[in-house]
């Protein structure tokens, strides 16, 4: 444990002294504020069903799909590509140990950028000098089930993209091959649902499987504050597995 604990601070540091870290935070800031903002303009122009927290927690695969590929794309195929991986396995080190420290590291900064969202409506309200929106904005339930959403599914998302480093020696191919699978894993399933729905009685795939794997499915559940433990075991689950998958390719390539 000593020496997951010094590789996890190592890791944490690297992040913070890395230029494209501040560059993916001021990225993803500036593009979840935007999304806010355009939160704000739709339900000021038409009345909505979701509270403003729903609302803008149903963007989350934007900011989703530029914050993962930038944090972990570095992750491992930096270190393969400057061969300081071999170096640090020969030290009495272990692969799973490498691969858990840069995944905590880099999940811990994808929670740091959402909870900097946080902000915004405490701007909103400093900027509008309206306290009594408050309890709109910060709506208990939409709120707290958002950032649970956001805390589940982003162990699988970020695991996704430290296997996608792993793969390859080049940033730029890791970041590609993480945001093609993410972006199918995204989008790709909700697509295969409508499918589903056009296809009436001759379904492509099971619709308990569907749903299970229905990301936006669970991001409703949560909007709504239905807490239920099957997503938690999909993403956990889905996280440990990745990350074991990432481990095997890692051995295998050094």
């Amino acid at each position: 444990m000593i020496k997951f604990f010094h590789l996890l601070r190592n890791e944490i540091r690297s992040l913070f002294h890395a230029p494209s870290t501040y560059l993916a935070m001021v990225l993803s800031v500036s593009l979840m504020g935007f999304l806010y903002f355009l939160t704000l303009m739709t339900i000021s122009s038409e009345e909505q069903e979701l509270m403003p927290p729903s609302l803008f927690f149903s963007m989350f695969w934007v900011p989703v799909l530029l914050i993962v590929p930038m944090l972990t794309m570095r992750s491992l195929a930096e270190e393969r590509r400057l061969g300081t991986i071999e170096t640090l396995l020969t030290s009495p080190v272990r692969p799973f140990q490498v691969v858990l420290a840069k995944y905590f590291a880099a999940y811990g900064f994808y929670l740091l950028v959402w909870i900097i969202s946080a902000a915004f409506p405490l701007l909103t309200v400093y900027i509008l000098r309206q306290p009594e929106i408050i309890p709109l904005l910060f709506h208990r339930g939409s709120t707290i089930g958002g950032y649970l959403f956001v805390v589940a599914s982003g162990s699988l998302f970020v695991a996704i993209g430290i296997f996608s480093s792993s793969l390859t020696r080049s940033q730029l191919v890791a970041g590609m091959l993480s945001f093609s699978i993410l972006f199918m894993l995204i989008i790709g399933v909700a697509a295969v649902n409508i499918l589903q729905l056009e296809a009436g009685d001759n379904p492509f795939f099971s619709d308990a499987l569907i749903a299970y794997f229905q990301i936006f499915d669970h991001f409703e559940d949560f909007s709504r504050g239905l807490i239920d433990t099957r997503p938690f075991i999909y993403y956990i689950s889905g996280a440990a597995a990745v990350l074991g998958l990432s481990i095997l390719v890692l051995e295998s390539k050094t």
